[in-house]
């Protein structure tokens, strides 16, 4: 018995290793996504680039022969006659080095808002993909599930109307044969949507799934339910929430949450930047300073006495006199591009919050479609499609209500499935637009169990 139980643990650990849930599903799309990877490396230029910035200019060095004379091209035939080394160095405008460092300093701190606001977008389209492999696989269960029945039909009406029983006419068999083409050609339909979302599901998984033993298509899913959850940061609690039993968050209360948003986090990380670029504009109004320094040897004059060496140093400066128009314009400039950012962080706020308003009001509606189908018709339509056949069995009903009761049965099924399933949908939607650089940053729960749809 023990043995038993044993090889039936290791059965099930193996059968449960081969199911695709959702979160195995985002894991492995996050694992094996190359734009992170791509975004670590350019994080690292940024860096690098920034303390370049800061760096002063290199110094320029010079060689030269001086005032050589070209009659005999004798050195030492006249006194103005030198080897000149010098050397010269440029400091940039004001504080134009620090302000650069710091423009590209906050071009790199926006690479991990970047990464969080792509992990959570990803986390988005991976479920968005799964639910609807997901809905199309047990859309085709439940079809498959009510195919026999339909078989059995049209076996009974075609022995019905050879036999001339039952007053079964030839278009009752007709109608069974359409019903049965029609729910063959669903099927198909079905079968080429799934196939399509475990496709686009292969574009986020292949290169895990290349190294392992799961099947490149036809995935076993598991059924689980996305979380809904938002931070209240009030003084009474603290814990998460279920957001619909937020009815009264206000449109304030939802801006300054959404404001915590990797997206618009990042808009922000541009706009300090681009609060730089208008103080690295206005350095261009400063002078430029320069010094340089130089020594120049010189040979013996004609009666073999030494002459003196010569040594130069000075200092020069770049005033902007004659070009403030240009300096102007480029502050100018530099402005309005700030204004513009700030124009699409206001833009992209009012997006997510209509967003959100009709996620939520969405979910509400699919909740109550969900909630009567649970109490009326599910219950309805089954005593409906037993009543219909029990009628159909004891010679009181029509073979036509009764394929009418099964496919209305059927298509209830599957309006119920897809309604769950819509619910999921903008279920994950809310959790994208709630996501915030906190939550983003933490090990949070994608999933948990939900109802099996049989």
């Amino acid at each position: 018995m023990l043995l038993n139980g044993a090889v039936a643990s290791v059965a099930l650990a193996e059968a449960q290793s081969d199911v695709l849930t959702l979160d195995k599903a985002v894991t492995l799309a996050l694992q094996n996504d190359p734009w992170l990877s791509g975004s670590r490396y350019q994080q690292r230029a940024t860096e690098a680039l920034a303390e370049s910035a800061y760096q002063l200019p290199d110094p320029k060095f010079s060689l030269a022969l001086a005032n050589l004379p070209t009659d005999t091209f004798d050195f030492e035939q006249e006194a103005m006659t030198q080897l000149v080394v010098g050397v010269s160095q440029m400091y940039p405008r004001g504080d134009s080095r620090r302000l650069k460092r710091e423009q590209l300093t906050l071009h790199s701190a926006s690479q991990p808002l970047m990464r969080q606001e792509r992990q959570a977008k990803l986390q988005l389209t991976i479920t968005q993909l799964w639910l609807e492999a997901y809905q199309a696989k047990q859309s085709v269960q439940l079809i498959q599930r009510d195919r026999k029945l339909f078989d059995q039909l049209v076996d009974i009406s075609q022995a019905s109307y050879s036999s001339g029983l039952r007053g079964t006419g030839q278009q009752d068999l007709i109608k069974a044969q359409l019903e049965q083409s029609r729910i063959e050609d669903r099927l198909t339909l079905l079968l080429q949507k799934q196939d399509v979302a475990e496709q686009k599901l292969l574009e986020w998984l292949l290169p895990a799934l290349s190294d392992a033993s799961m099947p490149m298509t036809g995935f076993h899913y598991a059924t689980e339910l996305p979380l809904l959850r938002i931070e209240y940061s009030s003084d009474d609690s603290s814990d998460y929430r279920d957001d619909l039993q937020a009815q009264s968050l206000t449109h304030t209360a939802l801006a300054s949450h959404l404001t915590g948003h990797p997206s618009i986090q990042i808009v922000d990380q541009s706009i300090a930047a681009a609060a730089t670029a208008v103080q690295l504009a206005k350095q261009k109004y400063k002078p430029e300073w320069g010094v340089s320094a130089s020594y120049g040897y010189r040979g013996e004059d004609a009666m073999g006495r030494d002459r003196a060496d010569l040594f130069s140093a000075g200092v020069s400066v770049t005033m902007p006199l004659f070009s403030t128009v240009s300096q102007d314009k480029e502050v100018e400039a530099a402005i309005a591009s700030q204004e513009k950012i700030r124009t699409e962080r206001s833009l992209m706020l009012r997006q997510m919050i209509a967003s959100f308003n009709s996620a939520r009001a969405q979910l509400s509606r699919l909740q109550q479609r969900q909630q009567i189908f649970d109490d009326k018709l599910l219950p309805q339509v089954k005593q409906q499609a037993d009543a219909a056949l029990h009628a159909y069995e004891s010679d009181n009903g029509s073979f036509i209500e009764v394929v009418r009761a099964g496919i209305a049965e059927l298509n209830t099924r599957i309006d119920y499935l897809d309604i769950t399933v819509a619910r999921l949908q903008q279920i994950a939607q809310l959790n994208y637009l709630l996501t915030t650089t906190e939550s983003a940053t933490d090990s949070f729960t994608l999933s948990q169990p939900g109802v099996t749809h049989e």
